[in-house]
C-alpha cells in the first residue's frame, strides 16, 4: 500500500511510472523487431560478435604495440641527444678551462 503524502508527490510518482512503462515498451518494441529482422541465426550473430571482438583486440594490441615501439625509440633518440649535449659540453668546458 502506498501512502501520499501530498498530491505533488502522487504526480511525480505517477510521472516516474509512466516513464518506465514507455522505456519497457520501447525496449519490448526494439527486442522485437531485432528478432523479425535479424538477419542470422543466433548462433552466427554470436560468433560474428565475438569475431569481431578479437579483430577489435588484435587492432588493438597492434596499436599498443605501435605506440610502445615509438616511445621506446623517441626515448633511445633522447638518449643519444642527451649524451650528445653531455659530450660537446664537457668539450667546450674543457676549452674554456
Amino acid at each position: 500500500m502506498i501512502f501520499w503524502y501530498s498530491q505533488e508527490r502522487k504526480i511525480l510518482l505517477t510521472l516516474k511510472i509512466s516513464d518506465m512503462n514507455k522505456l519497457l515498451v520501447g525496449f519490448t518494441a526494439g527486442l522485437i523487431v531485432g528478432l523479425l529482422f535479424a538477419p542470422a541465426k543466433g548462433s552466427e550473430t554470436r560468433e560474428s560478435i565475438s569475431n569481431r571482438g578479437r579483430d577489435l583486440k588484435n587492432k588493438f594490441n597492434d596499436l599498443v604495440d605501435s605506440i610502445t615501439d615509438k616511445f621506446d625509440s623517441l626515448k633511445d633518440e633522447a638518449e643519444y641527444l642527451g649524451e650528445q649535449t653531455r659530450q660537446t659540453t664537457r668539450s667546450f668546458t674543457n676549452q674554456v678551462v
